[in-house]
């Protein structure tokens, strides 16, 4: 399996991952010091291995670098990712996660 890399593309709001040609990436909106992550995808023949979560882990670090507040508007990332990953809660902008 190819290296996974993330990188942010920051003009276009978004941590992407490309392998074989194919991009896997979590889009965020950034208002002020809060960024909203909405949408996490990986294409169907890349799942399963990690993708999504280096993904998540990459944007959720560079919110808390950053000083930033998170809206976690994607499903994948308010119910299973920050299920596994509870010490991102505190990233969360009040209110957005029960």
């Amino acid at each position: 399996m190819e290296p996974i890399e993330v990188k942010h593309d920051e003009p276009n709001h978004r941590f992407v991952v490309t392998l074989s040609g194919e991009e896997a990436h979590l889009l965020y909106r950034r208002s002020g010091s809060c960024m909203d992550f909405y949408r996490t995808y990986v294409p169907e023949s890349f799942r399963g291995r990690g993708i999504a979560e280096k993904l998540c882990k990459t944007a959720f670090e560079y919110a808390k670098a950053n000083h930033f507040t998170v809206i976690p508007t994607c499903s994948y990332i308010s119910g299973a990712y920050l299920k596994r990953h509870p010490e991102y809660r505190v990233l969360i902008q009040s209110g957005e996660v029960a």
